[in-house]
């Protein structure tokens, strides 16, 4: 049986009474005066809450599967009836899909996995057939992450000079959401006929993706003001005539480490840099991981440079149609399935 075997940290979330316990506890802290007077610690304790309280109606589901399985049984031990079998069929099939997307969850325990996710996608070597493709991904990323309920925000975008975009910066808000999408970092490749030459031949291009994940405000790093060099000015694209005239766009350059973050598509300076320093920290917090890791592949993907050769992950659409994982050795013939945000079999 499934829930014999996987992850050690099954009897802790299967404690009952330590999760009520737990509970209680925020739910108090929620309740107390002033508790919204720091957004940003509120914010942490009520997401924690609400994981907490899905742990609860896991457990409470399956205890409830389960003990419409014990009177199926006992149906069937009393005279076997083949409907009841295949009622009971249906039943632990349902159990065992759910208990495996739980020991899935409870693989996600690197020391951000349950975060947001800041990804950032470049166009690299592919002239103008790379800057389509960099928009190709961003909108396949977004759809999934929309298709899991997620709250995807931009945060930047640099559009291309002919089509797509040279570089974009998006936000992606969900229960795991750095977890689930962390290993989509690297270069991606994509081959196709490209419809920017007059000629439609066959053309390769590459785009690198970055996972960073969005910290909260116990695991931000502290920031002196001293070490940054803050720049506004004019946000370029669309975004409408007030943020076109105002120099509400912000590029900060943190002076120590040379990490440079801009946003530009809040309507505010204020807002922009807000955002920005919120990338900073997550990318100076990251950097200082990488400081005491083994390696730099622990926690965003070895950096290399989006061309021949790097690639995790091809999709091929002439002369036949195909997406495949270079580290999994997965895949599908469905790349305009893939390219439209079911992602399912891959990040899985």
């Amino acid at each position: 049986m499934i829930y014999k075997g996987g992850s050690r940290k099954w009897p802790t979330a299967f404690d009952l009474p330590q999760l009520q316990v737990k509970i209680a506890e925020l739910a108090a802290k929620q309740a107390a005066p002033g508790f919204w007077h720091n957004q940003e610690e509120a914010a942490g304790v009520s997401q924690e809450l609400a994981r907490l309280k899905e742990d609860v109606d896991f457990i409470e589901s399956a205890k409830s599967e389960l003990e419409d399985c014990s009177q199926l049984l006992q149906m069937l031990k009393a005279e076997h009836d083949a409907k009841v079998a295949a009622d009971m069929g249906a039943q632990l099939a349902g159990l065992e899909k759910h208990m495996s997307e739980k020991e899935r969850m409870l693989r996600f325990d690197g020391p951000y996995d349950k975060n947001a996710a800041i990804m950032t996608i470049q166009a690299g070597a592919g002239g103008t057939d790379a800057a389509d493709f960099a928009q190709m991904l961003e909108r396949m990323y977004m759809r999934y992450g929309q298709a899991r309920g997620w709250r995807v925000t931009s945060l930047d975008r640099s559009a291309g000079e002919e089509a797509g975009v040279k570089s974009t910066m998006f936000e992606i808000v969900g229960p795991y959401a750095f977890g689930f999408l962390r290993h989509e970092a690297g270069v991606h490749r994509l081959v196709r006929l490209s419809p920017f030459n007059s000629d439609n031949l066959r053309q390769t291009s590459f785009a690198r993706v970055e996972l960073i994940p969005k910290l909260e405000a116990k695991e931000t790093p502290e920031i002196d003001e001293k070490d940054l060099e803050i720049d506004t000015f004019r946000a370029g694209g669309a975004g409408g005539q007030h943020v076109n005239k105002t120099s509400s766009a912000v590029r900060i350059r943190h002076i120590p480490t040379g990490i440079v973050v801009k946003c530009q598509n809040e309507r505010s300076q204020g807002q922009n840099k807000a955002q920005a320093m919120s990338v900073l920290a997550a990318r100076l917090a990251i950097l200082a991981q990488e400081q005491r890791a083994s390696s730099v592949k622990e926690l965003k993907g070895e950096h290399k440079e989006a061309a021949w050769g790097n690639q995790i992950r091809s999709y091929v659409l002439h002369p036949y149609t195909m997406v495949k994982d270079h580290r999994t050795k997965l895949e599908t013939s469905d790349a305009q399935g893939v390219l439209e945000g079911d992602l399912s079999l891959f990040i899985s």
